[in-house]
């Protein structure tokens, strides 16, 4: 059965949004409607007329945006009533322990917040663009990095994402 799916996210680097492209492509493949719009931007329809809402988010110092909470916050009634999904990207989940909701720290606590409870939840390894980055952001994440055993050349890019676990998330969706 065809679902008309609204992918709506949150991107502080721009992969987020990588993400969620790759998630609209299965799912187009598998024969549903997608729709992918960054928090605040306008849908083709309102959020009722969606049979799923799925929200994705990345984390910046520990928190997810503030824009994508409030967006949850305000449309969490309407988010309830309908297959809905979340998922959260952090450098964090490159470690396999901390890619689930109960051992990730900063999705625990993100969720705890939220008036209602997604009906799905993963959480994807990021990446870590140090050129990309101003001298403040690259200082702080490359001391983060080296407090956590993570990558901290600061010419180096780094894709920690599992593509597969993308894939399967975007499949379960549509099934």
């Amino acid at each position: 059965m065809r679902k008309e799916i609204l992918i709506v996210y949150s991107t502080t680097d721009g992969h987020t949004r990588r993400i969620c492209e790759r998630i609209a492509q299965v799912l187009g493949e598998l024969g549903h409607g997608v729709e992918v719009v960054e928090v605040g931007g306008p849908t083709r329809r309102p959020l009722e007329a969606y049979d799923t809402i799925v929200v994705g988010a990345s984390i910046r110092y520990g928190r997810h945006s503030r824009r994508i909470r409030d967006f949850m916050v305000r449309h969490g009634e309407t988010l309830a009533r309908k297959e809905n999904a979340f998922f959260s990207v952090n450098a964090v989940a490159r470690k396999p322990e901390k890619r689930q909701a109960d051992t990730n720290p900063y999705v625990r606590k993100f969720l705890r917040r939220l008036p209602w409870r997604p009906r799905m939840v993963e959480i994807f390894a990021g990446k870590i663009d140090y050129p990309r980055y101003g001298i403040f952001d690259r200082a702080i994440i490359r001391f983060i990095m080296w407090m956590t055993g993570g990558p901290t050349d600061p010419a180096s890019v780094t894709e920690f994402t599992d593509w597969r676990q993308v894939d399967d998330f975007a499949r379960r969706l549509g099934g």
